[in-house]
């Protein structure tokens, strides 16, 4: 067995650092980098680019909302054609940029609010898509089991990868816990650790009400923005390894 395991980095912004991408990053097969419409900057995604090339993981785009102050996380009022054009300045970015340090963008996936609206919402769901093919048809575009942005992307002639989170609790209906509840984020490394191992040996995810949830991730994600995330990180592919899934990106 084998799963790409994946985080959001490069979520530093000018003189304030955010995260642990030194030491994360090597522990994982790709990474989405932010795009500076939520967190990042210019130079924070050259230097991010450059760590992920170096380890060779498999480098994305995440695009959010253009919303530094809620760190891409408050729904925000914007036209299909202005979500649009908003992805691609951002996709365009990272690739860029990827492109300079000799290496390709692999994928894309949404940030935040944009993420979960997309998934439950067809037309910002297709506004990604429009976005993503517009800089090549070659990427890959993570989503949610059961996501608006899976079948827009088959509309649209775009390859997805389920993503599930090894860190994050589950509502019964699949959706992830809102982050205004104390327990939607998983801290305990052991217990990061133990949800990826279920999750990528297809045995799904307990939601919060202690419904098993049938969930088969093509890749897991561990967040780069909250304290101990190496450490989390670390515990997912040590637990993995215990139970002979290897870390890749297939799309790398």
């Amino acid at each position: 067995m084998a799963i790409d395991l994946n985080a959001d980095v490069g979520e530093s912004f000018g003189p304030w650092p955010l995260g642990e991408d030194e030491a994360l990053i090597p522990l994982v097969s790709s990474v989405s980098i932010a795009c500076g419409f939520h967190a990042g900057d210019p130079l924070t995604i050259e230097r991010t680019v450059a760590l992920a090339a170096r380890a060779g993981c498999a480098i994305g785009a995440h695009p959010g909302y253009p919303d530094l102050g809620g760190f891409g996380r408050r729904d925000l009022a914007m036209s299909p054609s202005e979500i649009e054009a908003a992805v691609v300045y951002q996709i365009g970015a990272v690739a860029a940029f990827a492109r300079s340090a000799g290496t390709d963008l692999r994928h894309v996936k949404a940030h935040g609010a944009l993420y979960n609206t997309a998934g439950r919402d067809a037309a910002t769901a297709e506004a990604i898509m429009r976005a993503v093919r517009r800089i090549s048809s070659e990427l890959v575009v993570f989503a949610l089991p059961g996501s608006s942005m899976i079948d827009a992307a088959a509309a649209a002639g775009v390859a997805v990868a389920i993503e599930a989170f090894a860190d994050r609790t589950y509502e019964a209906d699949g959706s992830l816990r809102s982050r205004r509840y104390d327990d939607s984020v998983l801290d305990d490394p052991a217990v990061v650790g133990a949800q990826a191992v279920e999750l990528a040996s297809g045995r799904g995810v307990l939601a919060i009400d202690g419904t098993r949830l049938d969930i088969r991730p093509d890749t897991l994600c561990v967040h780069g923005d909250r304290p101990g995330a190496a450490e989390r990180a670390r515990a997912v592919r040590d637990a993995l390894a215990s139970a002979g899934v290897a870390v890749a990106a297939p799309w790398a």
